[in-house]
């Protein structure tokens, strides 16, 4: 997995993409790269908010733990994203959240008040950043307004379609997904129970729009599972 370079995995980060290749440089310089083993976690809530992570192969889920200990997953980061973000506008609080490794990562971590200096210096990679924890908020607060307007058939619809959006790749018209989540963990995404999501998947397997294994999704209809999302 650590064949290529840390900085050619930097210039593939999505805030960096275009960047002047001096801060990319900088931020190679400033951070460390380290290999995550399967479900081991990359930092726990109410920890101190002193780094932010570049992912750059692998998958991390990002959860909370209600009060009665239900876990509560927040959203998945893939290939290229950046997490624990927040952490540039909490002043060093504890984090609320947990980061797993769903599958083996390849994670890079840099010091939140370097960064925040970087972004003081640039304009763009301020930009950049603020958008994409406007964004990231944007699709809590979709998922949220799902939980409430849409059955479970349908979130687990658009859960599909919004997860074939952010990484699937179409060939012919049809999805693939590699994907390392359980029944469970899309049902916590969702908001129903593991028996009736698994149930609403065998249905869509069942009626031709879904295959599915254990560590891949194939929608042979996309356009027909984007109309059951409503």
């Amino acid at each position: 997995m650590q064949s290529k370079s840390k900085f050619w995995f930097l210039k593939h980060i999505n805030i960096l993409d275009g960047m002047d290749e001096s801060l990319v440089q900088s931020i190679d310089k400033m951070s460390s790269m380290s290999t995550v083993k399967k479900h081991q976690p990359i930092y726990f809530g109410d920890e101190p908010s002193r780094s932010i992570f570049f992912l750059k192969d692998g998958h991390v889920k990002i959860s909370r733990v209600s009060a009665d200990g239900r876990e509560v997953i927040i959203d998945v980061i893939g290939p290229g994203e950046i997490f624990g973000e927040l952490s540039l506008v909490d002043e060093g609080e504890g984090r609320n959240e947990i980061a797993e490794a769903l599958d083996e990562a390849l994670v890079c971590a840099m010091n939140v008040a370097d960064f925040q200096r970087m972004m003081k210096d640039s304009p763009e990679l301020n930009l950049e950043v603020t958008k994409k924890i406007g964004l990231r908020l944007r699709k809590v607060q979709k998922r949220v307004s799902d939980m409430i307007f849409k059955d479970v058939r349908q979130r687990t619809a658009g859960f599909l379609v919004e997860y074939a959006e952010e990484f699937g790749k179409m060939k012919n018209g049809i999805v693939t997904i590699d994907s390392p989540l359980t029944h469970q963990e899309i049902a916590l995404l969702t908001g129903s129970a593991r028996q009736t999501t698994t149930s609403i998947l065998d249905e869509f397997r069942k009626s031709g729009l879904l295959e599915f294994s254990r560590d891949s999704f194939t929608i042979k209809n996309y356009d027909k599972l984007k109309k059951l999302a409503g």
